[in-house]
């Protein structure tokens, strides 16, 4: 008995018959006849012929084959027959009208007789076909997309450049891409990137992608280019090969190099402008502020970042001002005001507020907040009013002050001449000498003021016991100014000021003084304490005089002002004193009562360091 086991035909053919192909046997007699002896059922879907009518003897198969295909269907059979070799073909059916791709395939088996058998498959491979040309037809479109794009596209195998692209071997110099293949890829490689280049081919072969990276490209030329570069693994006919995809960096570059170098011309600009400038978001926020803004108001910068400008240097009262400028900068061109802010400390800042908006696309983005300082200006404004008004009262008192004891001298003379006048005429001459010594103290006061006005400081050292002395002597021509008692004090480090303006100070107060003591009292005093520390003097002056009524103490200090009906001055002693004491970077102060005196109390800066600085 065999042990082998048949093998069981019915379930066999049950099997073929479930398959999506047709099974098939083609045999070929040595006179030529030729036909199918096997055709599996599923030939009536694949080919549109049935069974039956493929096993009919010199039946015509071809007539299922596309015209362009039966060509070659012919040569491949003919090739196989002759040469007893497997069949091999690809091509197109008509089914109905429906074109199919079909794969058919079969192995020979020759007969003792000399009959050549085939038994093979047909198979629908449409599906395979169209995927496949889509497949190309990406791929086609992939490589003239990348042909086309501004890309360095290029492979390696074994160390050696095996395709680049039209684009990369223009980059690299060199005009036919043909000439690069097979060059050795670290060759096209700056020395000092060498060794990062291996490190990445070495993992794109072990299949690990490169993350970009910044690589020095060298032209057959050796020109330096400066690429991004990215590397995938790659499989080239075959074998492991490495993907390189690269960025030419040159023009981004050098724009990246001139974008640098305008921001930091603009932010050199923008930091050390002297003036005050601040950035604001378009919401009004504080984006950046630089030195001069810093230095102006006081704030450091991060005290500011991402807060509202105008919570902390616009003064309440300006507050709506403040959201208003902000609004109307948003929306038109540069905007100018004159108004005042806030300073850290308090106080307050006369400025002008340039805003200028900044646009992108039509769009405001952010607001330039330009301040100029005019609190100088302001000042010279109201001091030149001040002028102004002094000239217009100075013009008028020269015209009445000196006028009058001119007109007084003409007048005398005028007597002196007439005939028939006994009067004596020294004392003419007396009231003569009284009015010119009036004038004489007049021009000497308003030469006095002009030299405080326009003669810069000097600092010295000042011998405050001497410049006493030295002024009670040259006031000793004033009536009874021998009678006048002097109490003088001081105490403390030495004094340095400027000495012209210190004795102005006391010249005019010692007089005031001696001419404004009361009559009634035998004993007329003047007190002088002088206290100095290392910061300051201070110099209490005192009389026992007629004083000042309340109304008129607060315009002791203005020009030509005469606070009692029996001066005869001109009207600048206290006004001068008051500029001296300002010129110094000092203060007075006045206190007063009628019939009982007048106290002054003085501060004044001790310039030590500024003489010192002087003296070096």
């Amino acid at each position: 008995m065999n042990s082998q086991r048949k093998p069981d035909v019915t379930k066999l053919e049950a099997v073929v018959n479930r398959l999506s192909a047709v099974i098939y046997e083609y045999w070929v007699r040595p006179d030529g006849r030729s036909g199918f002896s096997y055709v599996s059922p599923y030939c009536q879907q694949l080919l549109g012929v049935s069974v039956d009518e493929l096993l009919t003897e010199g039946y015509d198969f071809r007539q299922w084959i596309a015209e362009e295909d039966k060509q070659s269907f012919e040569d491949s059979l003919m090739s196989a027959i002759r040469e007893r070799r497997e069949f091999s073909w690809q091509g197109r059916v008509i089914n109905q009208g429906r074109q199919i791709w079909i794969s058919a395939r079969s192995v020979p088996e020759v007969l003792q007789d000399g009959t050549v058998v085939f038994s093979g498959i047909f198979q629908d491979i449409t599906g395979q076909v169209t995927l496949e040309r889509e497949r190309s037809e990406i791929e086609y479109r992939l490589i003239s997309l990348l042909e086309r794009l501004p890309l360095i596209v290029a492979m390696h195998q074994d160390g050696r450049l095996v395709s680049v692209n039209a684009y990369g071997a223009k980059v690299m110099g060199v005009h036919d891409p043909g000439t690069l293949i097979g060059s050795d890829v670290l060759s096209l490689i700056h020395p000092g990137d060498r060794e990062r280049v291996v490190e990445r081919m070495q993992n794109a072969l072990r299949g690990v992608a490169g993350e970009p990276a910044e690589i020095r490209f060298l032209t057959p030329a050796n020109e330096e280019i400066l690429v991004e570069t990215i590397t995938f693994p790659m499989l080239f006919k075959g074998r492991p090969a490495v993907q390189v995809v690269a960025r030419d960096l040159r023009e981004e570059k050098a724009m990246r190099a001139e974008h640098r170098k305008i921001e930091t011309l603009f932010f050199e600009l923008f930091r050390h402008s002297p003036m005050p400038v601040v950035m604001l978001d378009e919401q009004g926020n504080v984006v950046r502020v630089n030195q001069g803004f810093e230095v102006t108001f006081g704030y450091e910068e991060k005290e500011l970042l991402g807060n509202s400008l105008n919570q902390f240097i616009v003064p309440p009262e300006l507050e709506s001002e403040g959201n208003d400028l902000n609004s109307l900068i948003s929306s038109s061109n540069v905007v100018r005001i004159e108004t005042v802010r806030t300073r850290k400390d308090g106080t307050p800042l006369a400025t002008i507020v340039y805003g200028v908006p900044v646009h992108m696309e039509d769009k405001t983005i952010g607001i330039f907040g330009v301040y100029v300082d005019i609190t100088e200006r302001k000042r010279v404004e109201e001091e030149l009013k001040v002028r102004n008004a002094e000239l217009d009262n100075f013009v008028y008192k020269v015209s009445h002050d000196l006028r009058a004891p001119l007109s007084s001298i003409l007048g005398l003379v005028q007597l002196a001449n007439m005939k028939g006048n006994n009067d004596n005429l020294l004392d003419y001459l007396q009231i003569v000498e009284r009015k010119v010594t009036e004038l004489d103290h007049f021009i000497s006061d308003v030469l006095s003021h002009s030299k405080n006005l326009k003669q810069e400081v000097s600092v010295s050292e000042i011998d405050f016991r001497q410049m006493i002395d030295s002024s009670f002597s040259n006031l000793s021509y004033l009536k009874d100014a021998d009678h006048v008692e002097k109490k003088v004090s001081i105490e403390g480090v030495a004094f340095y000021s400027d000495r012209w303006r210190v004795a102005e100070i006391f010249r005019n107060l010692i007089s005031n003084a001696i001419k404004y003591r009361r009559q009634d009292i035998t004993h007329p005093a003047i007190s002088i304490r002088i206290i100095v520390d290392e910061d300051r003097a201070t110099i209490v002056f005192a009389d026992n005089g007629i004083g000042i009524s309340e109304e008129n103490l607060e315009k002791v200090f203005d020009m030509f002002y005469r606070a009692s009906e029996k001066s005869d001055g001109s009207g600048l002693g206290l006004y001068i004193v008051k500029n001296a004491v300002d010129k110094l970077g000092g203060d007075i102060d006045v206190t007063s009562r009628l019939h009982q005196g007048t106290t002054f109390t003085i501060h004044l800066l001790n310039q030590r360091l500024r003489f010192a600085q002087q003296q070096s």
